[in-house]
């Protein structure tokens, strides 16, 4: 039984993608990976299925999909391959911070285009020495007028260099006590491809241990000037609330990547292990590789309870770090255990890249540390279970 029940509409968008992935992502998936390419054809025909829209209200030429649509579409994905998800995911970020906390303008100028693809948006946070500690960035926003100029340097940004619209995070008041009271969110646009685009610069892309194909750059701001109607949600102050709430989403996209991953990898794993022979039998007949096969689903199958969970909850609308907490946290150690264990049920042939488990293996690094490390996923989780079972002196 499902623990969460479908419309008719949801079945066939998830169904949709799982084709579509199948047909034209996993026979192209490990040359791509191995070739650092960028996927273009296929998101050209990403933006044609309408998926870069799919969180998108109605109103403005989306599906109107809620989270939990999302994060399943994910699961598929990134079974394929993770990369597409992630170009996927921080333009779909973008659209939640825009649709839930834009001006009425603000939605009408971005929300219809960005339902197309073009432009896809890139989210702007971390920094060079500030990645966890989103507090300690230093990227400022001076007013001038009705313009900001916006100097600093920021990191990590995946889809760096193609995005034509980056939601930003910067100080506006560096003197603000506690400090997130001094953080505003912007709608910064710019030239996809360029290197440099009026004050942004973005740096060459950074070579990683997976996660191939999606570009993931520094991006600077040299004097870049921006109008002040481009403030998410025209007041000051209010970016880091609006970022932490828009993380409670990536938590959940994390969450279902590293699913879709750890699903690909038991599929690999169970397939070849009735295939090899070895002492006469398949070794899906030995009993340690049974019982290994046993853990992988079951991890998976809890994984995927705890995303739908926190998925169900964000959807209705409530606070949701601590259920998104749980599931990142989970799901993440998950995959890195689940994609180990494949490994070592194809042996040898698991280090070979001819063999896909390789590439997921080296893709299951990835969520241990994206939108939020494991150590900061427990913080989380820790701070609101006291908070939740507080004891009364």
């Amino acid at each position: 039984m499902s623990l969460v029940e479908l419309t008719e509409e949801q079945k066939l968008i998830v169904e949709t993608v799982r084709e579509f992935v199948e047909k034209e992502v996993v026979p192209v998936a490990d040359d791509l990976e191995h070739a650092d390419e960028f996927p273009d054809k296929i998101v050209e025909q990403m933006k044609e299925m309408g998926l870069f829209g799919m969180m998108v209200p109605e109103e403005f030429g989306g599906l109107g999909m809620p989270l939990i649509t999302y994060a399943l579409t994910m699961i598929e994905l990134s079974r394929g391959w993770m990369s597409l998800a992630g170009i996927l995911n921080t333009h779909t970020m973008a659209t939640f911070f825009i649709k839930t906390f834009g001006t009425e303008d603000q939605k009408q100028r971005f929300l219809p285009q960005m339902v197309t693809g073009n432009p896809r948006a890139a989210l702007l946070m971390s920094e060079p020495h500030a990645g966890s500690d989103v507090q300690a960035i230093k990227t400022r926003a001076i007013r001038d007028g009705d313009d900001y100029i916006i100097n600093g340097q920021k990191m990590w940004a995946t889809n760096g260099l193609r995005s034509g619209l980056c939601m930003t995070l910067a100080k506006t008041n560096p003197d603000a006590d506690p400090p997130f009271k001094g953080m505003s969110m912007f709608i910064v646009e710019k030239e996809p491809g360029e290197q440099r685009s009026g004050g942004v610069i973005v740096g060459k892309n950074i070579e990683k241990l997976g996660y191939k194909g999606v570009e993931t750059t520094e991006v600077a701001f040299d004097d870049h000037r921006i109008s002040s109607a481009n403030l998410l949600g025209g007041k000051e102050g209010q970016g880091f609330i609006q970022n932490m709430a828009a993380i409670e989403v990536g938590r959940v996209n994390v969450a279902a990547r590293a699913i879709g991953v750890a699903t690909r990898a038991f599929e690999e794993a169970i397939h070849y292990a009735q295939e090899r022979k070895t002492f006469g039998k398949p070794i899906s007949q030995h009993q340690a590789i049974s019982f290994k096969l046993a853990e992988m689903a079951t991890k998976i199958e809890a994984a995927r309870m705890l995303m739908l969970n926190a998925a169900t909850l964000k959807d209705a609308g409530e606070r949701t770090d601590l259920e998104a907490g749980m599931a990142k946290l989970y799901a993440s150690e998950m995959c890195m255990e689940v994609c180990t264990d494949a490994l070592r049920i194809h042996g040898g042939y698991g280090y070979s890249k001819e063999y896909t488990v390789e590439r997921l293996f080296r893709d299951s690094a990835f969520f241990l540390i994206g939108e939020g490390t494991s150590e900061i996923q427990k913080l989380v989780i820790g701070r609101r279970l006291l908070e939740r079972y507080k004891i009364e002196s």
